[in-house]
C-alpha cells in the first residue's frame, strides 16, 4: 500500500452515490487510489455531475447490472435492503458497508475534527475548514454541503488533519473515531430514531466518549453529557453585534468578523475556532481567515435576484430551531419584506412539531407553506399529516399576516410571481428541493 493511497487496489461502488454524503465519500476514496462506481435515481445533480468530472462513472437508476463483478457495496440508511444492488450484492456474497462505517475508517488514517449537533454541523464544519486552509494547514474534509471558498463538500488535503460532519440522525456517528468532538447543541428531532430528549442526549454522550477533547456550547445541559476524564473546551459568544454584513464578537482578546448573519452563526464561529486551535491553528490567523468565509451550500445561500428585484436566499433549515434562526437572522438585513417559503422535510417531524413550525414562521411578513417532503417516509404511514398542518399553525400565530397555502411548489412559483416585489427577501426554507423553487424564480 502506498502511503498517500492507502486504497489502492480496494473496489467501492456506492448505491445512492449523489447525495452530499455518498458522493464525498466517493470522491475521497477515489483520491486514495481505490477504484470508485456507483449509482443514483438520477445522473444529473449537481453532486452527480462533480463525481463524472472527477473520472467516478455515475449509473442512472438502480440495477443489478450495475453491480461490478467483485466490488464493496457502500449504502446509507436511505437504501432500502430490497434495492435490487443489495440484493445482488448479497447474493453474491460481496462485503456491504454503510457509509457511516467507511467515514470511520477514513478517521483512523489521521487525527480528526467531527462536528455534531442537531443544528450548525455543516456550517460549522465547514467554517473549521475554511479557518485552517487559511492558516495553510490543508485539512482533509467531508462536510454535508459545499464549502463555497473551496467549490466542493469533500478532498483529502495534504495536511495533518481531517474534518467531518458526523451525522446523529442514524447515530452514525458513532462509527467515528474522532480525535475532537465538537457539539453544537442538542435537540429531539429524527423521530424515527429517537423516541425522546433522553435517547439523544445519551447518543451525543456516546460520541463524546469517543474522543480525547469535547468541544462543548457552554450550556449547563450540553456541559453534563462530557463522560468523567474527557477534556472539555466550552464555547459561547456574549452579545454579538448583528447587522446586515454578519456579526462581529470577541473571543479570547481576539475581534471576530463573520460574513454571515445571525447570532447562531457567531456561536458556530466560536466552535469552529476552538477546534482550529486544537489542530495547532493560530488563533489570531484562523479568526482573520473568518472574514471572508463564503458560506456553505444551502445554508443561507444567496441565489440571486428576481426579475422585479427581491434578493433570493436558500437555506435547509427543516427543524423549529433552525427555522427561528433563520428568519432571525433574516431580520437583521433591513429587506423590505421578509417572506418565507417552508417546504415540510418528514411527516414525522411536520407531525411532531407542526405547530412550532407555524410559530417560527410566524416571524416573516408573508409565509407561503408547501406539502412536506417526504423523502424516505410514506404518506400513508402518516394520515392526515400534510404541510397544511403548518400553514394552520403559521396562520394561528401570525397576527394576521398572509399565510398562504400551496400545496405544489408549481403553485408556490406562480402565486410568488406575482407577489415579489423589489426590496423583498425571499428565503426559501427545508432539507428537500425547495431550492429549485428559489433557482426558478430567478428567470
Amino acid at each position: 500500500m502506498s502511503g498517500d493511497r492507502p486504497w489502492n487496489g480496494r473496489r467501492l461502488h456506492f448505491v445512492g452515490i449523489g447525495g452530499a454524503g455518498m458522493s464525498g465519500l466517493a470522491l475521497v476514496a477515489a483520491q486514495l487510489g481505490a477504484e470508485v462506481t456507483g449509482s443514483d435515481r438520477s445522473a444529473t445533480s449537481s453532486y452527480a455531475k462533480r463525481l463524472a468530472a472527477a473520472g467516478i462513472v455515475v449509473l442512472e437508476g438502480h440495477d443489478a447490472g450495475h453491480v461490478p463483478e467483485t466490488a464493496e457495496l457502500v449504502v446509507s440508511t436511505a437504501i432500502p435492503e430490497a434495492n435490487p444492488e443489495r440484493a445482488e450484492g448479497r447474493r453474491r456474497g460481496l462485503r456491504e458497508l454503510h457509509r457511516a462505517q467507511l467515514l470511520g475508517e477514513l478517521t483512523q488514517l489521521k487525527p480528526t475534527i467531527a462536528v455534531a449537533g442537531t443544528h450548525g454541523k455543516t456550517t460549522t464544519s465547514s467554517m473549521v475548514v475554511h479557518a485552517l486552509e487559511r492558516c495553510g494547514l490543508a485539512p482533509s474534509y467531508l462536510v454535508g454541503g459545499e464549502v463555497r471558498s473551496t467549490g466542493t463538500n469533500a478532498a483529502w488535503g495534504t495536511g495533518e488533519w481531517l474534518v467531518v460532519e458526523a451525522d446523529e440522525s442514524d447515530r452514525s456517528l458513532l462509527a467515528l473515531s474522532p480525535t475532537v468532538a465538537v457539539l453544537t447543541n442538542a435537540e429531539l428531532d429524527h423521530h424515527t430514531t429517537y423516541a425522546s430528549q433522553r435517547e439523544v442526549d445519551a447518543t451525543f454522550r456516546a460520541f463524546l466518549d469517543l474522543a480525547d477533547t469535547a468541544v462543548v456550547w457552554n450550556r449547563p445541559e450540553l456541559l453534563q453529557l462530557v463522560p468523567a476524564g474527557r477534556r472539555v473546551v466550552p464555547f459561547d459568544v456574549s452579545e454579538p453585534d448583528l447587522g446586515p454584513d454578519g456579526s462581529a464578537f470577541e473571543l479570547d482578546g481576539i475581534r471576530v468578523e463573520v460574513p454571515v448573519p445571525g447570532a447562531h452563526n457567531a456561536r458556530n464561529a466560536a466552535a469552529a475556532l476552538a477546534a482550529c486551535r486544537l489542530a495547532g491553528a493560530d488563533p489570531l490567523r484562523a479568526a482573520e481567515g473568518l472574514r471572508d468565509f463564503a458560506g456553505a451550500g444551502r445554508r443561507f445561500e444567496q441565489l440571486g435576484v428576481s426579475p422585479r428585484g427581491a434578493v433570493v436566499v436558500d437555506d435547509y433549515a427543516h427543524h423549529p430551531t433552525e427555522v427561528r434562526a433563520t428568519l432571525e437572522a433574516a431580520r437583521t438585513l433591513g429587506a423590505r419584506r421578509v417572506i418565507a417559503v417552508f417546504q415540510p422535510h418528514l411527516f414525522s417531524r411536520t407531525q411532531r412539531h407542526a405547530d412550532e413550525f407555524g410559530e417560527a414562521l410566524a416571524l416573516a411578513d408573508v409565509v407561503v407553506v408547501c406539502d412536506v417532503y417526504p423523502a424516505r417516509e410514506r404518506a400513508e404511514d402518516f394520515p392526515g399529516v400534510d404541510g397544511h398542518m403548518v400553514a394552520v399553525a403559521a396562520a394561528d400565530h401570525a397576527a394576521g399576516r398572509p399565510v398562504a397555502w400551496m400545496p405544489s411548489l408549481a403553485d408556490a412559483e406562480r402565486h410568488l410571481r406575482s407577489l415579489l416585489r423589489e426590496g423583498d427577501l425571499l428565503l426559501t426554507l427545508g432539507a428537500g428541493d425547495i431550492d429549485s423553487l428559489g433557482r426558478s424564480l430567478l428567470g
